[in-house]
């Protein structure tokens, strides 16, 4: 038979306390409570010992001797209790407190069985319906339950111990009181068990932030990294791809000429590997220490001006304004702006006439590179590819800009980067 949802939703703190429910794992333990063991104990398996634990062992031991002395001198009824009555309800009154510490909910519930079984031996002797050392006890224990446990199952536990007090041989103002002693404990360990919670979500967040920031970094180097290689392969490979081709031709059968091609052609190759391992020496050797060989910049210049028109480009190259005194990062990509264009034209525009023009002005520097169509044919596309792509980043990371396109039958582009000092 199917209940009401609204009854459902009555039982369901009652039935969590009772049967369904379970408490949450323990929250961390802050390092002041967890004390090494002096040098004579570390043979023992335990290396440090719980100060919680040892201050529930000790308040047991108190409470149950405490509640056990009380009860023994006040069984002198006409008939008196068994001993191991006596013994029994002392035990039932503090043995939670054991409990509370690993398993709060069953500790709560063990701690409820043993009161309604020792109430009458209690009330007998005292004419109260739980002695101290179980009132104490079972304060301590709801606090536990409502530190770990959900809110549903804190209030199905508040209210069994209310309702529980209620059927006790006890008044009105007792009811009350007890009412308000257990609320207590209960809301005071709802607020820490919230702000814990709080504490570990913020923990968790700023974990994962940190990760993904780490990513973010591992993406972003990895993206520099590739950047850098496609501007030195593409170049020098380019280079040498088209030197391949032309020193044949340029030889014509002639020993001497063949030899000096395949020299140049062996530079260029040493060139390009030389350029690599100062890319890739950002990844560490082996011994962790990194590759510290400069990157190039402006200053080298007039030799990649002068590779480019080996290749069959003629470039013509106007400076202006001082280009020695820019910080490292705008030379460098100055350079590689000026070395990828050379090397779209040497791919899309072979034998093509390029005017590059490199001027500081103010704060900032100016780049413009143009080339007509040179070999190409009509039909073939122009500059796309991860190359522009690499531009368009180094501009950006400099907070530059940048324009390229077609002009009449060849390519032009125009990049302006800011200087700055720290850049």
């Amino acid at each position: 038979m199917n209940l009401p949802a609204g009854l459902v939703r009555l039982t369901l703190p009652l039935t969590l306390a009772v049967v369904g429910g379970r408490a949450g794992p323990p929250f961390p333990r802050s390092p002041r409570l967890r004390k090494p063991l002096p040098r004579f104990l570390q043979l023992l398996p335990l290396r440090s010992v719980d100060l919680v634990v040892v201050a529930n062992v000790l308040l047991f031991w108190a409470l149950y001797e405490g509640g056990l002395g009380q009860l023994m001198s006040q069984n002198r009824i006409p008939v008196p209790y068994p001993e191991w009555r006596i013994y029994f309800t002392a035990a039932a009154s503090s043995i939670p407190l054991l409990l509370r510490e690993h398993w709060p909910l069953a500790a709560w519930r063990i701690g409820t069985l043993g009161m309604f079984i020792a109430a009458p031996t209690v009330d007998g002797l005292n004419g109260l319906p739980a002695s101290a050392p179980g009132i104490i006890t079972y304060v301590l224990v709801v606090y536990s339950v409502a530190v770990r446990c959900e809110r549903e199952i804190t209030i199905g536990v508040l209210i069994i111990s209310v309702l529980g007090v209620a059927i006790s041989p006890s008044d009105g103002h007792e009811i009350v009181m007890a009412a308000i002693l257990l609320a207590i404990p209960a809301l005071l360990g709802y607020n820490v068990r919230a702000r814990r919670l709080v504490t570990r979500r913020l923990a968790e967040e700023e974990r994962r932030s940190k990760q993904a920031l780490a990513g973010q970094a591992v993406l972003e180097e990895r993206a520099r990294i590739a950047r850098e290689l496609h501007d030195v392969v593409a170049h020098h490979m380019s280079v040498i791809a088209i030197q391949a081709e032309a020193v044949p031709l340029r030889a014509a059968g002639d020993t001497g000429r063949l030899e000096e091609g395949l020299r140049e052609i062996r530079a260029l190759s040493l060139s390009a590997m030389t350029e690599m391992r100062r890319v890739l020496g950002v990844l560490r050797e082996g011994d962790g220490r990194p590759d510290i060989a400069p990157q190039p910049g402006l200053g080298r210049l007039e030799e990649l001006v002068g590779t480019a028109r080996s290749a069959g480009l003629t470039v013509t190259l106007k400076l202006g304004g001082d280009l020695l005194g820019l910080p490292a990062a705008v030379s460098l990509s100055a350079y590689r702006i000026a070395q990828e264009s050379l090397s779209n034209a040497m791919r899309h525009a072979p034998g093509s006439t390029v005017s590059m023009k490199i001027t500081r002005s103010g704060a900032e520097l100016h780049i413009q590179v143009a080339n007509d169509a040179g070999h190409r044919s009509p039909t073939e596309t122009g500059h796309v590819g991860h190359g522009l792509i690499g531009m368009r980043e180094r501009v950006s990371m400099l907070g530059g800009s940048l324009w390229a396109g077609p002009v009449g039958t060849g390519f032009a582009i125009t990049a302006i980067l800011p200087i700055v000092e720290n850049a």
